[in-house]
């Protein structure tokens, strides 16, 4: 598939990299409120999806795309599809939102804890 052909003009190499560091970003913050006992949330990755289930049971489900190059955000709040911009932040298709941010209010929200940030 040629640059021209994809989405959001990256090749498939440069999606599944930005996939993995946003997946492994994710992990680390959690790991790092696991060590450091701000809160207990689980995760469970398969492949492109990442599952954090909080202490009430609810969950954050992010998801990757890759026919559409795009990150998906599955919260209370709904659902939310992202698309990484030419200055690698993974950007709202709707709204603009930055996905940190939106996903770190998001787990703030159902984790019923303010200031978590990823």
């Amino acid at each position: 598939m040629s640059l021209a052909d994809t989405p959001s003009g990256l090749t498939d190499a440069q999606y599944n990299a930005a996939i993995q560091a946003a997946l492994a970003r994710i992990e680390g913050g959690v790991d790092k409120w696991l060590e450091d006992d701000v809160i207990d949330i689980d995760t469970a990755r398969s492949g492109g999806m990442l599952t954090l289930t909080l202490p009430d049971r609810s969950q954050l489900i992010v998801n990757a795309q890759p026919p559409l190059q795009e990150l998906w955000l599955a919260a209370r709040r709904g659902g939310f599809h992202f698309k990484l911009d030419a200055q690698g932040q993974w950007l709202d298709t709707r709204s603009g939102e930055e996905f940190f941010a939106l996903l770190s209010q998001c787990a703030s929200e159902q984790a019923r804890q303010p200031g978590l940030r990823f």
